[in-house]
């Protein structure tokens, strides 16, 4: 098996796509804000959205709105500079912690989550 790439279940497509095609800047390569799933190249890899309601008509487990997430997953971004992006970010979305170091990681971090409350962090080796 090849992993090929990360697909999250949204509830509120269009502002999810929105906020990773506007906000984060990912470039579209499958999609529009429209197309209730869209997918971004991002380094080597793709992230993928698509309306939650859509995959669980699919398998037939039945839709609940707003379903319960939990600290199930993160997705974790490389940066060149978690100062820079933080800063190019901070206006843009609401960070959860600040630029920090996590000595015992060897990297520094920051997180924010994204309009349906995945949470996502940037990080640098240090």
């Amino acid at each position: 098996m090849k992993l090929t790439h990360t697909r999250l279940l949204v509830d509120n497509y269009r502002k999810c796509f929105l906020f990773y095609r506007d906000v984060l800047g990912f470039e579209v390569s499958w999609g529009d804000e429209n197309s209730l799933y869209g997918q971004f190249k991002v380094g080597q890899t793709h992230l993928g959205i698509f309306e939650r309601k859509q995959m669980t008509d699919a398998l037939n487990s039945g839709y609940i709105v707003g379903g319960e997430q939990g600290e199930r997953f993160a997705l974790i971004f490389e940066v060149a500079s978690v100062d820079d992006t933080y800063e190019k970010l901070k206006e843009k979305v609401e960070f959860i912690t600040c630029p920090m170091e996590k000595l015992e990681w060897g990297m520094k971090v920051a997180h924010f989550r994204d309009p349906e409350g995945a949470l996502l962090e940037i990080y640098e080796n240090i």
